[in-house]
């Protein structure tokens, strides 16, 4: 729908962009729209025909009254039925217009939320880590509203057109010597109104662009909490916040300040509109050219005019937010690199085959994290990926799981390239624990489960082989007891062993796992890691590893260095020939020997699950 639109030309004006903005909606929702504006114009018709009700009034009931010196009943019943006959159309204008503007403007809103999500769903993880969080967060939710925003006066505006013209006519059929005093006021509302736009167009697209660097310090200040908090940096973290919210502050005073100087003008020439014709009309009066409820009529009418003009200032104020929301929007629905699948089905059971065939990646052009990967994985193997820091370790899991793509090269299961499999196909059968797990703020059991009709022992036996059961049956819910948001309540380890569960309990035929226990003690890794080999029988596990413990329980081992495949084969043959493999393992034992010796490294979540049970 939204993402057909093309974007608006770079020359356009604001008003032009913003005008073509609004049609999207109009085409969207015609409908609603439609009966929206014609709610407007039914209001704006009968403002108009209460001036005509007090000009009847006054001429059959209150004039004939002073000349008569008594009231007849009869007029005085006509004249009020007149009055509240209009006023009761007038208030069913006002709540449809309003009831349905509203329609038409949330419509929009959730029309181009569920767009933008799905495309954030569908872009690449490469194309979110360009993108900062906070400000992906900022367009879903800002920038929305902004680009709809005008959409909430304007039935009004164009309602209040019609009122306009009724008005307008209404005065010439009146008095047309009355209309061309008044109408003198025009062509000045109309130069107020560009010098208006053009003074506020650059001002309130800067509070706009404010808005959305707000929100990335205040998202990537609630990631980085933790951080903080442990180096004390909240008084650098709340003057970073404070500059952009300052900047902020500044665009809206700027805004606030042209408002303030041009809504004043815009209302008071219409009143200096009705003193000009009061002026002239008395003049008129005297001299028998026009009759007194007339005059009545035709200033009335000269007061409501000020009330169209101020309509259509609001949607002109309303543009130039709603242009830079707009295009913030088109950026992203906009975007490219969306991954595309083929048809292909995995018709395979049990263990799946993996080749990985001379692939490289790279996250920025000219630097690449991974050159001429190449290896592979027999049915019901358990590898270890080993190789130092910044090696590639973490982006070929993410390149196993499809992620992302390959630059180079190609990956395949079971003998088929995972670019060539259907959608869905590789999630069903692969399954990558990360080393940061994630939970959601829900049970233990919506955790693991993520909404499949799961059965129960199921999931206990997911939590056994992830060594999770024990400290779950201890919590005061079970299954049923909920974790907070990421899991706050859980100690590193217990999350990632529920994050390992949830993987297990899909039963995948590929178990990837990034370094999924590093937050977990030996003791209990060694038991997870048992048990993965006697209890997953139906899957190939890769693992990147980094305690010797936990490579020599792997068949294989792959070591990667700058991106690169230095050497492959067993624990004991890598230890033999290959000095960098060896240096590196042997450091990390080295480590945890002395961390042993200090009493540090005998239960590293032990204070955390005493404290949940």
């Amino acid at each position: 729908m939204l993402k057909e639109e093309r974007r608006e030309g770079v020359g356009d004006s604001v008003m032009l962009r913003g005008l073509k903005v609004i049609a999207v909606a109009i085409r969207t929702e015609p409908r609603v729209f439609t009966a929206s504006v014609l709610a407007s114009a039914l209001y704006g018709t009968m403002t108009v025909g209460s001036s005509w009700a007090l000009g009847w009034a006054t001429e059959h009931a209150v004039l004939p009254a002073f000349r008569e010196g008594r009231v007849e009943g009869g007029a005085v019943a006509a004249a009020a039925l007149f009055i509240v006959g209009v006023a009761v159309l007038k208030a069913l204008g006002v709540m449809g217009r309003r009831i349905l503007a509203g329609i038409t403007q949330y419509r929009m809103q959730a029309h181009s939320r569920r767009d933008v999500t799905r495309q954030y769903l569908r872009l690449p993880l490469a194309w979110h880590h360009r993108h900062p969080t906070g400000r992906l967060l900022s367009i879903a939710h800002s920038d929305v509203e902004a680009a709809w925003a005008p959409l909430a006066p304007l039935p009004m505006a164009l309602g209040v057109i019609l009122m306009l013209v009724t008005a307008a006519v209404a005065i010439v059929v009146a008095d047309p010597v009355l209309a061309v005093v008044g109408f003198l006021i025009f062509p000045a509302i109309a130069l107020l109104n560009l010098d208006y736009q053009r003074r506020l167009s650059p001002l309130a697209m800067r509070a706009q662009q404010l808005r959305a660097e707000v929100s990335e310090v205040a998202h990537e200040s609630f990631d980085g909490a933790l951080v903080i908090k442990t180096l004390g940096l909240e008084e650098a973290e709340t003057a970073r916040f404070r500059e952009r919210a300052a900047e902020l502050r500044d665009a809206n005073i700027a805004v606030g300040r042209i408002r303030g100087l041009f809504d004043p003008l815009l209302e008071a020439l219409p009143t200096l509109g009705v003193l000009a014709v009061l002026l002239v009309g008395s003049i008129r009066l005297e001299s028998g050219g026009l009759q007194a409820g007339e005059l009545v009529q035709v200033a009335y009418l000269f007061t409501l005019l000020a009330f169209p003009i101020r309509a259509l200032g609001w949607v002109l104020a309303e543009l130039p937010r709603s242009v830079a929301g707009w295009s913030r929007m088109r950026d992203v629905l906009d975007a490219t690199g969306s991954m595309e699948y083929g048809t292909a089905r995995l018709a395979g059971r049990g263990p799946a085959r993996v080749e990985i065939e001379h692939v490289s990646y790279g996250y920025e052009p000219g630097a690449p994290v991974l050159k001429d990967v190449c290896f592979r994985v027999e049915p019901g193997r358990t590898v270890a990926i080993v190789g130092p820091t910044g090696s590639g370790k973490s982006t070929l899991t993410q390149l196993l799981v499809r992620l992302i793509d390959p630059d180079g090269g190609a990956i395949r299961i079971d003998g088929i390239d995972l670019r060539e499999l259907a959608k869905g196909e590789l999630s069903a059968a692969a399954a990558l624990v990360p080393q940061q797990a994630f939970l959601f703020d829900d049970t233990v059991r919506g955790n693991i489960t993520l909404g499949l009709p799961i059965p129960d022992d199921e999931v206990w036996a997911a939590l056994r082989l992830a060594q999770a059961d024990e400290f779950v049956a201890a919590l005061p819910g079970g299954l049923d007891t909920r974790v907070r948001e990421r899991g706050a309540t859980l100690s590193g380890g217990q999350r990632q062993r529920i994050a390992l569960a949830r993987a297990l309990v899909r039963r995948p035929r590929l178990l990837i796992l990034d370094d999924a226990t590093s937050s977990v003690d030996p003791q209990v890794e060694q038991r997870i890691l048992h048990g993965l080999r006697e209890g997953t029988p139906d899957s190939t596990v890769i693992v990147v590893a980094y305690r010797m413990a936990t490579i020599a329980l792997a068949d294989e081992v792959v070591y990667l260095e700058q991106g690169k495949v230095v050497a492959q084969g067993t624990h004991e043959e890598l230890l033999a020939g290959c000095p960098g493999y060896r240096d590196l393992v042997t450091a990390y034992a080295r480590e945890e020997a002395e961390r042993a010796a200090f009493g540090r490294g005998t239960d590293l979540e032990s204070t955390g699950e005493e404290a949940m049970a």
